[in-house]
């Protein structure tokens, strides 16, 4: 296929990338404005391949968009493009609402008038919390921040799209990634590289918030499956094999890197924390799709990465995200 990739240069958005040119042997074209998650870096090993381009742009910018389109001449758009982390939606709202409602407006259109398939990458979180049993695509939406709730707007927009136009879409929703190249503000990442350096593993609250962890990889490959066989105006599911609890998570980091878990340090919760999150993944195994990695394997092999690859992550550590990090938690890196 010939792909138009938004968000792109970002952790899953990059993964997707990868497999694609890789396995698939796709033309993919990345559109991203490269914010502080969104990393050229990202591209280390496929820069060279001749059949990957990249555009720097944001989804909100009409030009950078019609740019993307012309050069790339997809078959379809495959949106990544997102703020993500939760804790920044709640102190700094305003670029959820700009990236999440006004660019998937701006993706729709083009794709509308150009007549191209249409993909939207989407979150478990737009379900809100569940203390039993599992989510499926007939659940309610009940999203419990900025972020899930502006993620949120975006799918609704994408459903209005295939009802009123008739635009060939769909939306794949996933539970909590994890794996290589995750920006370390998040759980896992934050906690090897902390555990790395000696630095305290700060908790919210008690740990006991439920997750349903998939690695990227594996999500990666389910956006696949439902870009390929997914039925227009449908939406996907992709839930990792184990749920485990923070605190659980944070106690195999701490065995996986040879930290104490004295290190542990358990800050004021977050707003609004959701306790548990859980996905059914029945509809998109029906189109043939299976996660294939197991949480500890996928843990372990995660760790190594950040391990063995200080040239990615030296730069984060040095530079803004300090100071996120000082304002985050109230304390400095060590």
């Amino acid at each position: 296929m010939r792909l138009l990739v938004c968000g792109g240069a970002g952790f899953i958005g990059s993964t997707f990338t990868r497999l694609r040119l890789q396995d698939h042997g796709d033309e993919v074209t990345v559109l991203d404005k490269l914010t502080y998650a969104g990393r050229e870096e990202n591209f280390h090993d496929f820069a060279e391949n001749p059949a990957f381009r990249f555009v720097l742009g944001a989804i909100e910018d009409r030009e950078a968009v019609a740019a993307a389109i012309e050069l790339a001449a997809p078959e379809a758009i495959v949106n990544f493009a997102a703020e993500t982390h939760v804790d920044r939606s709640i102190a700094e709202p305003d670029a959820f609402v700009r990236t999440h409602a006004l660019g998937t407006y701006v993706l729709l259109e083009a794709a509308r008038e150009s007549d191209l398939r249409y993909l939207q990458v989407s979150t478990d979180e737009v379900y809100g919390s569940i203390e039993v049993g599992t989510f499926t695509e007939e659940s309610p939406l009940r999203p419990s921040s900025p972020y899930s709730a502006t993620k949120t707007g975006a799918d609704l927009l994408v459903e209005s799209y295939f009802h009123t136009y008739g635009l060939p879409s769909v939306i794949c929703r996933g539970s909590n990634n994890y794996g290589p190249y995750q920006y370390p503000e998040k759980l896992i990442p934050l906690m090897i590289l902390n555990a790395l350096h000696s630095d305290s593993l700060p908790v919210y609250g008690d740990g006991m918030q439920v997750r349903n962890w998939i690695h990227s990889t594996d999500f990666a490959r389910a956006i696949g499956y439902v870009l390929e066989h997914g039925v227009p105006g449908e939406v996907y599911n992709a839930g990792g094999p184990e749920e485990e609890a923070n605190i659980d998570v944070v106690r195999r980091i701490i065995e996986l890197t040879g930290a104490s878990e004295s290190q542990i340090e358990h800050v004021t919760d977050r707003p609004g924390h959701d306790r548990r999150y859980s996905l059914s993944s029945e509809k998109v195994r029906a189109l043939g799709w299976a996660p294939q990695v197991r949480f500890e394997e996928g843990l372990a092999a995660t760790v190594e990465w950040y391990r063995d690859s200080s040239w990615w992550w030296e730069p984060i550590r040095s530079g803004d995200y300090r100071r996120y990090y000082e304002r985050q938690y109230g304390r400095s890196l060590g």
